[in-house]
């Protein structure tokens, strides 16, 4: 039987219980590539269970087995590149060279990210008389979206697996080829059986059975805020741990010192990177309102020469959108921009010319953007940026947090006391200053409605792990 048509359960991989089966869209064709095997409550209960009887002794494991687990895994990640790169562009449309250069480091990047710190990182610390000790948290339930598939699966399987936690995956339905993979990667580094397992589904059911089982102490999710709420809905009943990295309208303030060409082209990029289907994409660009016109002729430029095209060719710079929902959903706040007033710089409704197929989008700049206008409220989820002028420094920051989210902000200036302070003030989780290199180790995740809980390096493994008070532990 195919692998996309069984699941990874104990060690083995199993028929699924449920007869569903749910078609994989190629979305540069809208054909189906692929098709996966549905899981339904009876597939996860199994998946639970695994876990649930691998825990007790993965917990026990040491340091050092699980550091060398670790490095294990990524040495068979580097191996995997050509595999995990062309499944990506098949089932989700990543451009080819962006499936390798973007994407796929972030597999290895965070598994030894997470066995950096677990050297050192301390378990136990001796307060007084008392022992505080860290320790898993225990079966975890990790539900990941399509937009990044190995950065958002593996961010949390690491630290998972540092913490000392067993897990059950659900991968997006829409991106399930790379997941199966990373599946045959952990398999092949000797993960016991029990500690990863994998059950393919759709979010109402295989997602919502995960959320809500009584063995399992923690979901992870990453996704929209309206099916992120959805999940803590079913994970309240039990009282479990619910970390979640949920949307983001990110603002990037560009102060009236900026090298304006720079911090235009390299925001409009950002903006436009992965077709626009980023969570923290600087999609508000905040701009002194006496240079938007300035601004207005470099971004319309940048988004008029960018490539899109099939992602399979080598040039392609941006291909399509995910799936179809996400198209429609993208024309429609195309739409409703020009509706509303905004100025229409670059790109527009429809698909480019000479695509007449597949869920492209052009790449849209809008100009004038009005802060109560719908692009500049809802999470567009596509390459459309909103450029919004701003009268002064008081000005941009009330702009730049007058929103329901606060996952990522950005702000851009030579005057770096400036920018520190305009940082400081930013309502967000994750402020970025003049377009700096990833740090896998910085704190990921963000305030409000962008979600609860931290990702990646030491803060994501803190999100694995339970806090426990042994008090008189060292007698006066």
């Amino acid at each position: 039987m195919a692998r996309e048509l069984q699941f990874y359960i104990n060690g083995r991989w199993e028929a699924p219980l449920s007869a569903a089966r749910l078609p994989v869209i190629n979305p540069a064709t809208e054909e189906p590539c692929a098709e996966i095997a549905a899981g339904g409550a009876a597939d996860i209960d199994r998946a639970v269970s695994a876990a649930r009887a691998a825990f007790p002794r993965f917990a026990e494991t040491s340091r050092r087995e699980r550091i060398d687990l670790l490095h294990r895994i990524a040495d068979l990640f580097e191996r995997r590149i050509d595999a995990l790169a062309d499944a990506m562009t098949m089932e989700m449309g990543v451009p080819a060279s962006a499936a390798r250069t973007i994407h796929f480091p972030s597999g290895p990047g965070h598994l030894r990210e997470a066995a950096r710190v677990l050297e050192t990182f301390e378990f136990e610390t001796l307060r007084g008389t008392t022992l505080v000790a860290k320790e898993p948290i225990g079966v975890c339930g990790l539900i990941t979206p399509w937009n990044f598939p190995i950065n958002q699966v593996v961010c949390k399987v690491a630290p998972a697996l540092a913490a000392g936690c067993t897990m059950v995956l659900k991968p997006s339905e829409v991106s399930p080829l790379s997941a199966l993979l990373i599946a045959e990667i952990l398999d092949e580094a000797g993960v016991p059986p029990g500690v990863f397992n994998l059950v393919n589904g759709d979010g109402p059911v295989a997602g919502h059975a995960l959320a809500s089982h009584p063995d399992v102490d923690m979901v992870s999710f990453t996704g929209s805020t309206r099916a992120g709420v959805l999940i803590a809905k079913a994970a309240a009943d039990t009282v479990k741990r619910v970390a979640q990295e949920l949307g983001g309208k990110s603002a990037n303030i560009l102060l009236p010192d900026v090298d304006l060409e720079r911090a235009v082209t390299l925001g409009v990029n950002r903006c436009f990177n992965n077709s626009g289907q980023s969570c923290v994409s600087p999609t508000r660009m905040l701009v002194p309102a006496d240079r938007q016109e300035e601004v207005l002729e470099i971004a319309g430029r940048i988004a008029r020469e960018i490539k899109v095209g099939q992602p399979t060719a080598s040039d392609t710079v941006l291909g399509p959108v995910a799936n179809r929902a996400q198209y429609e959903k993208v024309q429609r706040l195309i739409q409703s921009g020009l509706d509303e007033g905004a100025r229409l710089v670059a790109g527009g409704c429809g698909r480019p010319d000479g695509l007449e197929r597949g869920f492209f989008v052009r790449p849209t700049v809008f100009g004038n953007v009005d802060p109560s206008m719908t692009i500049a409220r809802e999470e567009i989820f596509g390459p459309v940026l909103s450029v919004i002028p701003y009268e002064d420094e008081e000005d941009a920051i009330r702009i730049a947090n007058d929103t329901p989210y606060g996952l990522a902000a950005y702000v851009q200036g030579r005057d770096l006391d400036r920018v520190h302070a305009v940082a400081r003030r930013m309502r967000a989780g994750i402020v970025q200053l003049n377009y700096p290199p990833v740090d896998r180790s910085a704190p990921f995740g963000g305030y409000k409605q962008s979600g609860n809980g931290r990702e990646w390096g030491e803060y994501g493994i803190n999100e694995y792990l339970e806090i426990k008070a042994i008090v008189g532990y060292r007698p006066k």
